[in-house]
């Protein structure tokens, strides 16, 4: 499957809807569209997740960078309404305590 990016403005929010599956193929594609947008000194982004169904360990690699890059340019980063595999990825891995995570827990398929 691949991955579909949506990237809108609204005000100083960038708002980014995925779909589809984050993984080593569609990773760089995620990483090239997410970096610039947190390299925008005080933006926020916002990562809308609902609609991922699976993420590997280059994903998380992804938004890791970019966690890095809010840091660097004092920006921010928010992950909206993960589907409960990825956000168990967060989670087993301690990631969930250093990202901002809103919104409920949806089910998988």
């Amino acid at each position: 499957m691949n991955l579909t990016i949506d990237v809108s403005k609204n005000e100083d929010v960038h708002e980014v809807k995925l779909s589809g599956e984050i993984d080593v193929y569609t990773a760089p594609k995620l990483k090239d569209t997410l970096l610039p947008l947190t390299q925008e000194r005080g933006s926020t982004v916002h990562v809308y997740l609902d609609k991922i169904h699976y993420m590997d360990s280059t994903g998380l690699g992804v938004f890791i960078s970019a966690l890095k890059s809010t840091k660097e340019y004092d920006s921010k980063i928010l992950l909206i309404n993960l589907q409960e595999r990825v956000f168990r990825l967060f989670d087993i891995t301690g990631l969930k305590e250093v990202f901002q995570i809103e919104s409920s827990i949806r089910g998988g398929l």
